[in-house]
């Protein structure tokens, strides 16, 4: 995968990485990657992602030891969104649901 010709410049650096379980197509959560976070991606085969509050990139599952490992990672028509498609260890929500998409809009 040639990350260079993502579009980081729209989002300041950053773009939307959707996190989905490859085998039942489960969105999982959504974060954001840097061209840093990207390569550490590629280069382990395991998500890794940038923390907007934070500023610094963080291991998906490096505490929790809810690992995701890569299967197919796929970009957007505009080059400017990702999807990582996912074998995902234990769960993907810091809440401890399975998915971080577990409440519909009247439960907020």
């Amino acid at each position: 995968m040639n990350i260079e010709k993502l579009d980081f410049k729209k989002g300041n650096g950053l773009i939307p990485a959707i996190v989905q379980d490859y085998k039942n197509n489960e969105v999982l959560m959504l974060a954001y990657v840097n061209k840093e976070s990207m390569k550490k991606t590629i280069e382990t085969g395991e998500t890794w992602f940038f923390s907007r509050s934070r500023k610094m990139l963080w291991h998906k599952g490096e505490t929790s030891g809810n690992i995701q490992t890569i299967k197919e990672i796929k970009v957007d028509c505009d080059n400017d969104t990702v999807l990582f498609l996912v074998k995902q260890k234990g769960v993907a929500c810091h809440t401890g649901e399975k998915s971080c998409f577990y409440r519909s809009i009247d439960e907020i």
